[in-house]
């Protein structure tokens, strides 16, 4: 449970930060957007270290599958686009990928 929850604290941060460039370079808003994002960038990357894993690859190949989960829900509940089924199919086949990485048995 404590990896994945850090692997939806990590998706958020990033996201909340690319979106806060997107923001400031796509939609006008104020340049303080991107320092803000930059810090949220920051935290990604900090969360991310925090999984339990002796190999880095694993755990942002893992973690590939829970950003996409976390796009769809940005994209539904931060920009109000409503998921069609090719989303929610896509996004429920990356997470079984994920899944497969993160937890399968391993001997090492």
């Amino acid at each position: 449970m404590r990896t994945l929850a850090i692997y939806a604290l990590a998706a958020f941060a990033e996201i909340g930060g690319c979106f806060a460039f997107w923001a400031w370079l796509r939609l006008g808003r104020s340049p303080w957007w991107a320092g803000a994002g930059a810090l949220s960038l920051i935290a990604f990357a900090l969360l991310l270290t925090r999984i339990d894993t002796s190999v880095a690859g694993r755990a942002f190949a893992a973690y590939g599958g829970i950003y996409i989960l976390a796009s769809i829900v940005w994209m539904r509940l931060v920009e109000g686009a409503r998921p069609d089924r090719w989303d929610l199919l896509g996004g429920a086949v990356c997470l079984i990928g994920a899944g497969i990485i993160l937890f399968a048995p391993r001997t090492n």
